[in-house]
């Protein structure tokens, strides 16, 4: 590919050694000494887009990417059935943002998340603060046990026949049981074809929430390779099964501590795993937040999606930016 459909490149990169026997990989890419912003990518377990975040490079951004502990490019790799998930924690991965932006020698920056990418850069910006310059999230997710339940089994009211299958995945549970703790001992069984078939039986219920989407692709969870549908399914049990390893309601209870941070929300009404209510509330309790509703979108993008996080990039790169339509 050539011109603007060549897959940008990263001027630095590196292994960040993040204690626990963890290597952490990442990239920096745009504009060297351009104004600083991490993504935080979706999953969790979901690694970074390697051709994704464009607009950014063309605002002027020094681009940070990373890929969160277990997935992607980082190691120890969560497919492999003897990495220790004990290491893998919220607390782990807002510890791994500051030692990397220290690592950069970066003093502030944008945060973009989305998805599970909303809720670690809330609970990152709501310890660090004063690290933090703006916010953009994007299919906010509240990160609450009520978010939880109606992503994992609410939601089954809409697609009664795949979640029936998602609950027969996991053999032995009842129907008000605790579906991702279920599936994250699947995914510690050391046959590898209990764990193979888990996860695509999870992947599937994935892929059912997204069917009723015009902009949704067949298969955007299970069409992963092996290896990264694996580590993806094992952390994301991993986490929902603990919480996200979160107080309770705590990210939209404390974020009057992101005061004097300017944000942009923008969620589609039509989201079915995660309903607009989160980044409802959330923009009420965040003095600074502003919410974008796109009419036209469910979790993934759309025009009007794409249209919005657009013009918070240019918004927050400054006002002589102004990106190409």
């Amino acid at each position: 590919m050539t011109g603007t459909d060549a897959v940008p490149q990263p001027y630095d990169e590196g292994m960040l050694d993040v204690g626990d026997g963890n290597q952490v990989y990442w990239q920096v890419r745009g504009t060297p000494g351009g104004k600083p912003a991490v993504v935080v990518h979706g999953g969790p377990g979901g690694g970074f887009h390697r051709g994704g975040y464009r607009r950014f490079d063309r605002a002027g951004y020094q681009l940070v990417m990373f890929d969160q502990r277990g997935c992607g490019s980082s190691t120890p790799h969560a497919s492999d059935p003897a990495t220790d998930m004990r290491h893998n924690t919220t607390q782990h991965l807002i510890a791994d943002m500051e030692r990397l932006r220290e690592h950069l020698g970066i003093e502030r920056w944008l945060l973009y998340g989305y998805s599970w990418g909303s809720v670690l850069s809330l609970a990152y910006a709501e310890q660090h603060p004063e690290r933090v310059s703006e916010i953009i999230l994007a299919a906010v997710l509240g990160g609450r046990r009520r978010d939880i339940d109606w992503l994992y089994r609410g939601a089954g009211r809409f697609y009664p026949e795949a979640w029936e299958r998602f609950l027969a995945g996991a053999p032995g549970t009842p129907r008000d049981g605790d579906l991702p703790a279920a599936y994250a001992r699947l995914m510690e069984d050391p046959d590898p074809a209990v764990r193979e078939k888990a996860a695509a039986d999870w992947s599937a219920w994935e892929d059912a929430m997204l069917s009723h989407e015009s902009q949704g692709k067949l298969a955007v969870y299970g069409g992963r390779p092996s290896a990264a549908r694996q580590a993806l399914v094992r952390i994301c049990a991993h986490y929902f099964s603990q919480g996200l390893f979160l107080e309770d309601g705590v990210l939209i209870r404390e974020a009057g501590r992101l005061a004097g941070i300017p944000g942009v929300l923008v969620h589609g009404r039509l989201d079915m795993n995660g309903p607009l209510e989160a980044a409802w509330e959330l923009a009420q309790a965040w003095p600074d937040a502003e919410l974008r509703v796109a009419e036209d979108a469910g979790h993934l993008d759309s025009e009007t999606k794409v249209r919005y996080v657009q013009e918070a990039v240019e918004r927050f790169a400054g006002p002589a930016v102004k990106l190409p339509r």
